[in-house]
């Protein structure tokens, strides 16, 4: 049980490091918790609602009582199963915005601007929109992620776009290409009509590479001896066992489950440590801080034409959809149905985008349950940048047991007056000529929610999590007190031990995680290899020629 590299949680980067440093020639154990993703919940894309709410594949995280969402406990999913979140996400890749990388630099992640992260977006896909519009010259081609576009045979994909531009919005062939603001088609982790998570593209291969072993437990804590992570204790079955580190201990465990091993391992605020009886290793009181995620709503509209999905919502067509999924991986089964999306800016002086939505042509919740009155399609909309912070901390010193997550949602006056600016510029989106064949009415929020005092109630009681957490072990600059990483992603104040996942994000970027956490994978591996970086690439962004004076 020993190996050069220690990898803790076979997620989204923890699968693409133990590629990279087992196709380098290293020696790898990745440790993860959970068991196979083998089966349709996970390998069918449409079949996306179930295994997020499988007590098998995740680990079941609730936030504490949300003061500002009517005390609410809302739902944070992270996979335990191989591939981690990837393999119980929506399957949505999205890069972020150029200038989100250039933020991280700002903030003290040397080597991190967009110039330093594109080309290890490049290195990671295996982009299939080629002949479809896009970007060619600003995507990879030969890298293990696949990234594919859905069909997008149903016309209100095709409406939501020209509502957007009917509205004065900008419309781009290719949100993760040169330009991300605008609506256009959106794109999916789906290659040949299955899943393909992180377990698929990397980790896979790197198990039929010799270098790599998987070992099954639950990480307790990291070993370490003066000042030195030496290895993992993991409990596996009733017994605790010992996996060893020649070179190094990574943590890639999630932004819950990063800051919350870091502290069991006596890394973190000093004073919330001493109070669980855990000793001090380092005091570092940025573990489990500077919590973000990204807030949505759903926007539903009755269709007055019986063209969505809804017509396939029983069970003889789930099955017929099954069925052709099993034995052809083709159909309604192959995609998760997010084909349209769009990227806007709330005002201007806003200069890149900070709204997303993802359009689905029915109307129906997380949990699969569908909105009552049958025919409807939805917009999840919600700010991108929220100035609200949370924290992780620790309910016990049991490694068992659960961290306390308090995300204290909504706790600034500017997320209502954005959160209120997102449902009006929606709203307006649905109201375009486009629209006018398939809309019937508004479901949710309903025609009479128009005030400021309105919307507020509906936000309280229902905006959801689009489970995007991350920051919790934020990248700075080795003397910045309340960093946690530096930016070759190395614990400060311990040596051997790297963080390597969403928790490390300075600050969340624009749209959903996935791929961001599989760049920072498959850059990390390149520092624990001593490499030099990948050259930086010279292409600059399209901004809104006067975004300085106009919000579209």
């Amino acid at each position: 049980m020993q190996a050069d590299f220690v990898i803790v949680g076979a997620g989204s980067a923890g699968c693409a490091m133990a590629y990279r440093l087992s196709e380098a020639g290293a020696s790898v154990i990745v440790i993860e918790h959970g068991g196979t993703d083998a089966g349709p919940f996970i390998q069918m894309p449409a079949a996306l609602s179930y295994p997020m709410n499988m007590k098998r594949y995740d680990w079941g995280y609730r936030s504490e009582p949300e003061p500002h969402l009517n005390n609410r406990r809302l739902a944070c999913p992270r996979g335990k199963v191989i591939g981690g979140s990837s393999s119980i996400n929506g399957m949505v890749y999205v890069r972020g915005h150029a200038m989100d990388f250039d933020h991280w630099a700002e903030q003290g992640a040397d080597g991190w601007s967009f110039a330093d992260v594109l080309p290890y977006y490049k290195r990671m896909e295996n982009w299939h929109a080629c002949g479809h519009g896009g970007d060619p010259a600003w995507r990879g081609t030969d890298g293990p992620l696949h990234v594919s576009r859905g069909p997008r045979q149903n016309p209100l994909y095709h409406a939501f776009v020209e509502a957007g531009r009917q509205a004065g919005y900008q419309t781009t062939d290719d949100y993760n290409g040169q330009k991300q603001e605008g609506f256009g088609p959106m794109e999916q982790t789906v290659w040949h009509g299955r899943r393909w998570s992180a377990a698929n593209a990397y980790l896979r291969p790197a198990l039929k590479s010799g270098h790599c072993t998987l070992v099954t437990g639950l990480a307790q804590r990291i070993l370490i001896e003066e000042g030195r992570a030496t290895g993992v204790e993991i409990r596996h079955g009733g017994s605790i066992k010992t996996v060893r580190a020649n070179r190094e201990v990574v943590l890639a465990a999630s932004s819950i489950n990063s800051p919350k091993l870091l502290m069991l391992s006596g890394i973190g605020p000093a004073a919330h440590l001493a109070a669980h009886g855990i000793d001090v290793v380092a005091d570092r009181p940025g573990v489990g801080q500077n919590l973000q995620d990204h807030l949505e709503l759903y926007l539903q509209m009755a269709a007055s034409q019986p063209i969505t999905l809804y017509k396939h919502w029983n069970l003889v067509s789930k099955a017929m959809i099954g069925a052709q999924w099993l034995f052809f991986k083709r159909g309604f089964g192959a995609s998760n149905q997010f084909e349209s999306t769009g990227f806007i800016r709330s005002e201007a002086g806003v200069p890149y985008p900070d709204i997303q939505f993802h359009f689905l042509p029915i109307a129906v919740r997380y949990d699969g349950t569908v909105a009552a009155g049958g025919h409807g399609f939805q917009a999840h909309v919600g700010p991108m940048r929220s100035p609200s912070r949370g924290s992780v901390t620790l309910a016990s010193a049991d490694p068992a047991a659960a961290p306390r997550i308090a995300f204290n949602y909504m706790s600034t006056e500017q997320d209502w007056i954005d959160f209120r600016r997102c449902i009006r510029l929606t709203r307006e989106i649905f109201a375009q000529d486009a629209f006018k064949p398939f809309v019937k009415h508004e479901i949710q929020p309903g025609d009479a929610v128009q005030s400021d005092a309105e919307l507020d109630d509906f936000i309280a009681e229902h905006a959801e999590s689009a489970y995007h957490p991350c920051g919790t072990c934020r990248m700075g600059r080795a003397d910045d007190p309340d960093a946690v990483v530096d930016p070759e992603a190395r614990v400060i104040g311990v040596e051997r031990l790297r963080v390597a996942d969403s928790s490390i994000f300075p600050r969340i970027t624009n749209g959903n995680l996935n791929a961001p956490s599989i760049m920072v994978g498959e850059k990390v591996s390149d520092h624990l290899l001593g490499r030099t970086m990948l050259a930086r690439s010279n292409d600059m962004p399209w901004v809104h020629p006067t975004w300085q004076t106009a919000q579209r």
